[in-house]
């Protein structure tokens, strides 16, 4: 379970507008990279994305680029794993989804407390 030093990092992370682009795309698959052909036994996940991929999207060096993508992995909401000589990354799943049900659950506590404290019902 996350803990609230956990969200704040996520939020954090996700606070800067690159780092936000970078993430989004990650996540909804907006990159494409190819698979490494020099290391044809590696296998990558046809759902992932490279380094060099995402920098080609911005006008940031690549070490820019990197240093956002370390601070996103730190937050633990992306993986990143080197094949051949490419570093691969996707989205960490479990930890968007654990959040996403954060705010399930804030919704919920929102609309119960709305209906005992004010003596309202949510509109249909």
């Amino acid at each position: 379970m996350l803990d609230m030093q956990q969200k704040i990092k996520i939020f954090k992370a996700l606070g800067n507008e690159t780092r936000f682009l970078i993430f989004k795309n990650v996540f909804t698959g907006g990159y494409t990279c190819s698979i490494d052909e020099k290391v044809p036994k590696e296998n990558a996940n046809p759902h992932t994305t490279c380094v060099t991929t995402i920098a080609q999207h911005f006008d940031f060096s690549l070490p820019t680029i990197s240093k956002h993508l370390q601070l996103l992995r730190e937050a633990n909401i992306i993986k990143m794993q080197k094949k051949g000589n490419k570093i691969y990354i996707e989205p960490n799943i479990e930890i968007i989804e654990e959040l996403g049900n954060c705010f399930t659950t804030l919704i919920e506590n929102f609309e119960r407390n709305r209906e005992l404290f004010f003596d309202e019902v949510k509109p249909n």
